[in-house]
């Protein structure tokens, strides 16, 4: 679906907090009609993108079509993943896309023992002999196709494993396309420089050098509300010891709140300072001259920041890449956050949690900088690091590929674009 939507920053859906030197709320941003939202990355940075252009018209003069899987890392270079993804589809075709699309009714779980007639119908779903007995034969089927399409492979057959079968190959075919094509904007794998890519749908960031990745981190991205874009800019300083300026919605529903129940000893206490605007220049203002409960009603705007120290949300660093949706990379200040490693990192205001913020930064300079201890400290990347923030809800593996939550909701709409009546391959699979 092509759009060219006007989407409002830092407020709406985006920001962790308002850039600075920009007033509440943010203009609305005017997105190029050409975007396709869910697929291409909206470039702050243009200068990082002629490489790309270039390719994709290449592309176009060979006689390529969008959206239909096509080998075209046989003619041109693409990001190792477009490659890695091509494969994973034909291994797809070749392992599940020939099963009979055969419609099982929802019901109770089948598991290793049952006999039903909806087991009978399970195993010519998978390509089994006739039968109504589930068996060990088709326990290892149903784990394998639970692993492949992102489930918990525990042979269970429930009428979530059924509603995935139901939906039939095709569908799963055209997953791994339109990933395909979020991988064809992506630099090439003979791109020499080193950049970052954020991939929002496994909730990782990656390191790479001479089209290789060299490092990764698990990080926290923008939850289903507050999505974290789909965006390409250049990491061009770090602030070190930053101020955390509380985002709009947190002042009202956290802070006032607290202030209106326990007094503004609960401001001096957490070293949060309270400031007349945005505005770089903004003025410390008096804590007792604010009408805290009009904050807390939405009816009196404050911008809240709160000091360096441990408790500051941002940590010891913020990486900026500057842009009017108000997203950066940031530290957190408990560097052993148990949350990096669980399975739910999809919690952020849109912004990007580091799980090991000093490592990152060492990668950028070569070394950490020394902090000289002052607030806000700016520290310039002597070359600055193209960032590309993306969104796989498909990913490669050794047998294939494996499926993800699509936790933003974008691929359905886009769906419909991918034609698979188009050749995707002459060969064999490499």
């Amino acid at each position: 679906m092509r759009v060219g939507l006007k989407l409002l920053a830092a407020a709406a859906a985006f920001a962790c907090t308002p850039a600075f030197g920009q007033s509440q709320p943010l203009e609305p941003i005017d997105l190029p009609p050409s975007i396709d939202q869910g697929v291409d990355l909206i470039y702050i940075d243009p200068e990082i993108k002629p490489e790309i252009d270039r390719r994709n018209e290449l592309l176009k003069s060979f006689g390529f079509q969008d959206w239909t899987g096509a080998p075209i890392d046989l003619f041109v270079p693409v990001n190792d993943t477009y490659t890695a993804l091509r494969r994973g589809l034909m291994k797809y075709k070749q392992r599940w896309g020939a099963l009979p699309l055969v419609e099982i009714p929802t019901g109770p779980s089948m598991r290793l023992g049952s006999k039903d007639e909806r087991v009978s119908l399970l195993r010519k779903r998978l390509g089994l002999s006739d039968g109504t007995q589930f068996d060990a034969a088709l326990d290892k089927v149903a784990r394998e196709y639970q692993a492949a399409h992102g489930m918990k492979a525990d042979g269970i057959v429930g009428n979530g494993t059924v509603a995935s079968l139901n939906l039939g190959a095709d569908h799963y075919e055209r997953l791994i396309i339109l990933n395909m094509e979020r991988a064809r904007r992506l630099p090439a794998a003979d791109d020499k420089d080193r950049y970052i890519l954020v991939d929002a749908g496994a909730a990782r960031l990656y390191m790479y050098e001479n089209g290789k990745v060299v490092d990764s981190m698990n990080v926290i991205v923008g939850d289903k509300d507050r999505q974290t874009p789909m965006m390409a800019a250049e990491l061009r300083y770090v602030q070190l010891n930053p101020y955390w300026n509380v985002p709009p919605d947190l002042s009202r529903t956290i802070v006032a709140k607290a202030v209106l129940a326990q007094g503004l000893t609960y401001l001096t206490e957490r070293n949060y300072e309270v400031l007349s605007d945005w505005t770089d220049d903004a003025k410390q203002l008096d804590a007792t001259a604010v009408d805290w409960q009009g904050v807390y009603d939405g009816k009196v705007d404050v911008r809240l920041r709160r000091g360096p120290g441990p408790w500051n949300s941002m940590g010891d660093m913020k990486f900026m890449i500057p842009n009017d949706f108000g997203i950066y990379l940031h530290d957190v200040p408990d560097a052993e956050n148990p949350m990096f490693l669980t399975d739910d990192r999809w919690i952020s205001n849109g912004c990007i949690r580091l799980q090991d913020a000093k490592r990152l930064e060492k990668w950028v300079f070569g070394k950490s900088p020394t902090p000289s201890g002052d607030p806000d400290e700016r520290v310039d990347v002597p070359d600055p690091v193209p960032v590309y923030i993306t969104y796989f809800t498909v990913a490669p593996t050794a047998d294939g590929v494996t499926f993800r939550p699509d936790r933003y909701d974008r691929d359905q709409k886009l769906l419909a674009r991918v034609r698979l009546d188009a050749p995707t391959e002459t060969a064999s699979v490499e």
